[in-house]
Parts: structure tokens; C-alpha cells; sequence
């Protein structure tokens, strides 16, 4: 069991410190220095006692650091986070700056076992599940390191979130706590490849962050192709999932959607789309495709993927297309772990 109090929820704190025969209220110090003044050494906690901080250092807790390794900044105003975690392991995250938001785009695995075609991350090889606390610290460094107050995470970087499911939520119960980051569980998104089991675990759940479903096709032979997970999880059973998630949690679902040149983006497969959907609250992301190397897909001419969105509006569906961002450092969507960064030995 790990003694990392940045791994720990709220309640978890409080029970640490009842444990050691304090009260419980000065668990609430513990976190909000950690996740609102990002204090990474207990004996810079100092509303607690210094007996009290000995006690928690002769234990065994400590505050685990994430480190910013090298960072990117594309001309349009997105930044690409390389980070090194204790272990020396590698990951991306990126942040997405707008008039309207300030979004992260968080990792959840070293790595990722998905191997989707059409996705960078998935020739990275996966090595393991990041902890809670290493999920949690992305968004502190880059909260520290911007300087911006950050309204939206998005679950959505390297790896599968729900394959790190337990993780996942205790990362979204930590941000959302009020004492702490307090980020709006409706502003937090999980997009999965379509782990059922995952989505109906999250139908059971007392908190609904949004959902996103990387669907990518509307036959099973195309997907098939393009994400090896619809062998194990066809998409009739993601449509049972996402059903059953719905009726459980009432929650509005998007789906994710990447245009891919002679594959996926015919009119006859939007017109298939908007019949797997219909009867279900949704909308749709209509992605760009961003090339990576070891990939010979083709993008889908930004003129036909309006035109694949039309038939989706007029089938009634709110559909958005999200045009490349950060593309020019390789952090746009499915593009991490494709590269961009310099080692410093390199850089003269």
C-alpha cells in the first residue's frame, strides 16, 4: 500500500491522521497544501505540529513529484509536456488554451496496449497503469508551470483510461475535491476505446464524469481494422454499454469520431452512424486525422468531413468537428508519443 499522501483522497487523509491519534480536521492542511500550493515536502505543511510531521515522515509518508522533463509551445498557443516520473518512465500531456476554457489533456498509462492504427500512443509499448497521484500531478505541474487557472480535463492522453480504472477515479474524486483543485466532475472526461466493462462499472458510480467513446466506424469489419479492441468488444456491445450507462446516469455521451480518407467517411457511413445513435443523448466529435510516423492512413479533406457532418446534423445529432491543434509538435489528438522532443545531449 503506498504511503504517497498524494495518492490519497480527502477521506483517506483523515483516516491517516486519526490513525496516528490527531484529529482529523488537519488531514484538510494536508491536502489542500498539496493540491493548492503543490508542496511536495511534509515539513512544509506547517499548520501541523512538528511531532505530528515526524510521526508521518517515521512512517513512511512522503509526497511523491512528477517532473517537467521538456516542454513544447506550437504557434497556436497549445504546449506539449514531456514528464519523467520516479521510476524514470516518459509521459505526454498537453494543455489546450481557448477564449472559453483552459483544458489538460491527461496520460493514464506508460504507454498503451490499444494499438489502434490511426493512433501514435499505440506503437508506444505499454509498460504500466500510472498511479493516482501521477495522474493528479500532470494537471498541478501544468497548472504551476502556466500560470493559468485550468477549467477542464480530459482523460484522453496516453493509454486506456478505463484499463486503469480504480486509478482513473480516485484521480477525478481528488480534483474534484473543494478543498483542493475542486474541478467539476462534468468538467472532467473519460474517453475510452470502448471498454465495456469500464463504462458499465461507470454507470454504477456516485459521480458521472462526462464520457467520450472512440467509435471511428459504423461496421465492425472497419473498425476492426482501425482498433483491435472491437475484436474483443464489437460495437453492437458498446452500444449495449453506452445504453446501459445512459439509462443508469441520464448523462449526455460523445462520440469520437476520426475521418480517415476512403475508409470511414463515405455518406453511406455517416447515414450508418446516425443509425447506430439514434435513440441515444449524444453528440459527435468529428476529428481530423493527424499523421504520425509508421502510418499511411490519409486525412479526409476538411470540405468532406462538413459535408459527413451535415448528414449527421440533419439526422438530428449535434456534431462538432475539431480541426488539428498542435499539430506543428506533435500534440495534437493522437499524436503522443510520436515524437517532437529534443534530448538535451542533442540540442546544440
Amino acid at each position: 500500500m503506498t504511503k504517497d499522501l498524494k495518492n490519497k483522497t480527502l477521506s483517506e487523509l483523515e483516516k491517516i491522521i486519526a490513525g496516528l491519534g490527531s484529529q482529523k480536521y488537519l488531514a484538510k492542511y494536508i491536502f489542500s497544501f498539496i493540491h493548492t500550493k503543490n508542496v511536495n515536502d511534509i515539513n512544509q505543511i506547517t499548520p501541523l505540529s512538528k511531532i505530528l510531521r515526524e510521526k508521518l515522515l517515521s512512517d513512511g509518508y512522503f509526497i511523491s513529484q512528477i517532473k517537467i522533463a521538456d516542454k513544447l509551445i506550437d504557434s497556436d498557443g497549445t504546449a506539449k509536456y514531456l514528464f519523467e516520473l520516479s521510476d524514470a518512465s516518459r509521459i505526454e500531456s498537453v494543455l489546450l488554451p481557448s477564449s472559453q476554457r483552459q483544458t489538460v489533456c491527461i496520460s493514464t498509462q506508460v504507454g498503451c496496449a490499444m494499438n489502434c492504427v490511426f493512433c501514435a500512443t499505440g506503437k508506444v509499448k505499454f509498460e504500466r497503469n500510472l498511479t493516482a497521484a501521477e495522474i493528479v500531478d500532470q494537471f498541478n505541474a501544468i497548472t504551476k508551470d502556466c500560470g493559468e487557472k485550468i477549467t477542464n480535463v480530459v482523460y484522453m492522453g496516453m493509454g486506456e483510461p478505463l484499463n486503469n480504472y480504480d486509478a482513473l477515479l480516485k484521480a477525478i474524486r481528488i480534483l474534484n475535491e473543494p478543498n483542493g483543485k475542486n474541478i467539476g466532475v462534468r468538467r472532467q472526461t473519460i474517453s475510452t476505446c470502448g471498454q465495456i466493462d469500464g463504462i458499465k462499472r461507470l454507470a454504477q458510480e456516485n459521480i458521472f464524469p462526462r464520457l467520450a467513446v472512440s467509435l471511428n466506424a459504423s461496421t465492425d469489419k472497419v473498425r476492426s481494422k482501425l482498433m483491435p479492441v472491437n475484436l474483443k468488444y464489437p460495437i453492437s456491445n458498446v452500444m449495449h454499454a453506452v445504453k446501459f450507462y445512459q439509462s443508469n446516469t441520464k448523462a449526455r455521451v460523445t462520440f469520437e469520431y476520426v475521418m480517415l480518407k476512403g475508409l470511414n467517411d463515405s455518406i453511406q457511413d455517416a447515414r450508418r452512424l446516425a443509425e447506430l445513435l439514434k435513440g441515444l443523448i449524444c453528440n459527435i466529435n468529428l476529428i481530423e486525422y493527424n499523421p504520425h510516423p509508421n502510418c499511411e492512413l490519409k486525412g479526409t479533406e476538411p470540405a468532406e468531413i462538413k459535408r459527413f457532418g451535415a448528414v449527421l446534423e440533419k439526422s438530428g445529432f449535434e456534431t462538432s468537428i475539431r480541426f488539428k491543434m498542435g499539430r506543428k509538435i506533435k500534440a495534437a489528438c493522437g499524436q503522443l508519443g510520436a515524437g517532437g522532443f529534443v534530448k538535451s545531449d542533442d540540442s546544440q
